[in-house]
């Protein structure tokens, strides 16, 4: 008697395999930053990045759906001080054409003002078919992302890598929060810009795989039922990137500004070493991921409360809050912040632990007068200035 799964395994023989592009040297960074597009004016979303794109002609510019998105992209970077030089040096060239244009730029996960309905989408095949499969879910995800690309040397090691950071999505969503209005509204969320992704099927937390001949398994699978078209269709929290060779995380909001931008990819970059040195100790075997309902719980957690949350140890079921987690990792990993000369980006995250993040100081902002337009103001101003302003 035929098995009913015949047909879908002579598919699976028959498939090309998926090609991790392994990297020489582990641990290269890329980065990716998403910016609002601001009228100078009004500091509203205009959908002028077209233009500025046309304008300056340059590589490491990107369109994205939105017109009042744009996107700036580094090479790879040795370590998260070049990542930092290569975008400020794309961001001086891009904020010295929009100030003849009239325009501005914010770096949040979210504007806190913005109607996703008012948005104009990029001329791309691509988007539209997005458009026309996902249809509301997609319209709201007028957000803004801040994605970072580890080098690995093997799909197997990419795999293993992607297991351990699944234990630090809180700590990354809780620094990096900077989402807390909605179309005028506080969400009552720290970060409320990964909700607008974990809707749809291929985002949020990723399947559990332990190698990467699962995980192309997996990949065959979702390909074989139509569930995606290619890499680009998964939206996960945290996924492999074969063509550069890469793992991207991208579970967080969009920095407020470059110094913490900086520091959360420093954050990653040492974050990578360490899970190193705990491999080798044991033997180079992979780190279990954590259980998905307490990865789903303590990710919930960190996107209500920031970093005044409290997640699960998943090998005790104990509490711990999460701000003391993020300042005892931070001790773990200075050995490595002091190697790289990452002093700002450590003092950057302290500081960030101590007095707030963006999501904190927007409602500061606005608690002092309860006029929205001020907090639009702030993030523009904190985008310009490149650092936080904590008073």
């Amino acid at each position: 008697m035929k098995n009913v799964h015949d047909g879908y395994l002579a598919h699976m023989t028959h498939q090309e395999p998926l090609h991790f592009a392994g990297n020489a040297r582990a641990f290269t960074l890329g980065v990716e930053m998403e910016l609002q597009v601001l009228d100078a004016g009004t500091l509203r979303l205009t959908p002028q990045a077209p233009l500025l794109l046309d304008r300056l002609s340059d590589a490491h510019l990107a369109k994205e759906m939105y017109q009042s998105t744009i996107e700036l992209i580094t090479g790879v970077c040795n370590d998260a001080i070049g990542a930092c030089v290569d975008l400020g040096r794309t961001f001086t060239k891009l904020t010295g054409y929009a100030h003849d244009l009239g325009l501005r730029f914010a770096g949040t996960g979210t504007n806190p003002v913005a109607d996703y309905n008012d948005r104009l989408v990029s001329s791309s095949p691509r988007y539209h078919e997005l458009l026309d499969r996902n249809q509301w879910l997609i319209r709201r995800m007028a957000v803004y992302g801040l994605h970072i690309h580890i080098g690995m040397k093997s799909g197997d090691a990419c795999i293993r890598f992607l297991n351990q950071f699944l234990h630090v999505v809180p700590h990354f969503i809780a620094l990096a929060a900077s989402s807390p209005y909605w179309r005028g509204f506080d969400t009552g969320l720290a970060s409320s810009r990964p909700t607008m992704y974990e809707a749809h099927p291929t985002a949020g937390i990723p399947p559990p795989v332990h190698d990467w001949y699962q995980f192309q398994k997996l990949y065959s699978s979702m390909l074989h039922t139509g569930s995606i078209e290619s890499m680009k269709d998964i939206w996960w929290d945290i996924r492999p990137s074969p063509g550069y060779g890469t793992l991207e995380l991208r579970m967080c909001d969009g920095p407020a500004s470059m110094l913490e931008l900086g520091a959360i990819v420093a954050f990653a970059h040492a974050q990578s070493h360490l899970f190193q040195e705990e491999q080798d100790m044991f033997s180079g075997t992979s780190a279990k991921p954590p259980k998905r309902w307490i990865a789903r719980e303590n990710k919930w957690r960190a996107l209500r409360y920031g970093l005044d949350a409290e997640i699960i140890d998943h090998r005790t079921l104990e509490r711990k809050p999460l701000r003391e987690d993020i300042l005892e990792r931070l001790e773990r990993m200075a050995p490595f912040f002091a190697a790289h000369g990452y002093d700002d980006q450590l003092a950057c995250l302290r500081t960030v632990c101590a007095h707030g993040n963006s999501t904190q100081r927007q409602r500061k902002v606005f608690e002092k007068r309860g006029n929205i337009d001020d907090v639009l103001a702030h993030n523009a101003k904190e985008c310009a200035a490149r650092e936080p302003i904590w008073s």
